[in-house]
């Protein structure tokens, strides 16, 4: 079985984390753990307001997160199954929407875990749901997990 996990670092993305390393999982199970980091647009010529580097900065401060995400994600699933399944992380940039559709078919993923962070109205037309477009995009089944937050909401 090949299990994509989604992450974000976000307490909601944990929970999913948690899910895959709570679980039975057969011997050779491959799992890989991915964080996709979106630059924002700037609205402005950025040498109008912006110091240099600031890009670069955000870039830098971006990576630094969603590596330490992955690896945490990575270590909780290794502390229970060790050695019985292969973990592989990777951190790519682009639109989580797009990117985690893609790369669950181009791997061609068995399942897909996200995270949700619960967004309700406004929040969820302002921010998207990333767990909800990957769901309607994803080619395979695919497990959405709620955040302690989202299922206290319920």
């Amino acid at each position: 079985m090949k299990i994509l996990l989604a992450t974000d670092g976000s307490d909601c993305s944990k929970e999913a984390a948690k899910s895959i390393a709570t679980r039975p999982l057969a011997d050779g199970t491959r799992i890989k753990v991915i964080s996709v980091i979106e630059m924002p647009l700037s609205v402005v010529p950025e040498t109008w307001i912006l110091p240099d580097g600031y890009y670069d900065e955000i870039e830098r401060v971006s990576r630094e997160r969603a590596t330490a995400a992955v690896e945490e994600a990575r270590g909780a699933i290794a502390e229970t199954h060790g050695d019985k399944v292969e973990i592989e992380t990777e951190v790519v940039g682009g639109a989580p929407k797009v990117v985690i559709p893609d790369m669950a078919e181009a791997w061609g993923a068995d399942l897909v875990v996200v995270g949700s962070h619960g967004y309700r109205g406004l929040e969820r037309f302002l921010l998207g749901s990333v767990s909800m477009s990957v769901a309607q995009h994803v080619h395979c089944s695919i497990e959405i997990v709620r955040g302690p937050a989202a299922s206290a909401a319920d």
